[in-house]
C-alpha cells in the first residue's frame, strides 16, 4: 500500500534553504543525533510525530516506547505507506533505513528487537521529526 499524498521533489539547494543546518545533515545527509540528547527521546506527551521536512504524519504517541537505546522508539508506524524502508549497508552493517515516503528524508532505522508485541523498533532521530501535541 502506498500513501496517496503527493510526493515532494526538491533540489538539495531548496532543502538547504528550508531546513536548519542540523536538520539538513540528519534528514538529507543521513546523519544521526547523538544518543540520549534528542528533544523527543524522553517525551511522554500525547500527540503526533510528523516528518520535520514535510509534515507527513508518521507515528502517534501511543506507538512510542522507552527502548533505552538513546533515541525515540516506536513499535509501528501509521498505516498508509508513510514510511519507505530500504536496505542500508553503510558503516559495515546491514540495517533497514526508514525514510519519509513523501519527501525521502532520512528518519532513522528499523530493528526487529523491540520488546512490544510487534517486536519492531523504529529508532528515530529527534531532529527528523516534529511533535504536535494533542
Amino acid at each position: 500500500m502506498t500513501d496517496t499524498t503527493k510526493v515532494i521533489n526538491r533540489t538539495e539547494e531548496e532543502w538547504k534553504k528550508i531546513l536548519t543546518p542540523e536538520q539538513y545533515h540528519v534528514l538529507r545527509e543521513k546523519g544521526t543525533d547523538l544518543p540520549f540528547t534528542g528533544k523527543y527521546y524522553l517525551n511522554k506527551e500525547k500527540g503526533m510525530y510528523t516528518c520535520a521536512a514535510c509534515g507527513n504524519e508518521l507515528f502517534t504517541s501511543d506507538m512510542k516506547f522507552d527502548s533505552e537505546c538513546g533515541w525515540p522508539s516506536f513499535d509501528k508506524e501509521i498505516a498508509g505507506g508513510k514510511i519507505k524502508k530500504v536496505i542500508d549497508n553503510s558503516h559495515g552493517m546491514v540495517r533497514v533505513e526508514i525514510l519519509c515516503a513523501k519527501c525521502g528524508s532520512h528518519l532513522g532505522h528499523l530493528f526487529d528487537d523491540g520488546p512490544t508485541l510487534t517486536h519492531m523498533r523504529y529508532c528515530v532521530n529527534s531532529t527528523s521529526v516534529d511533535f504536535k501535541k494533542k
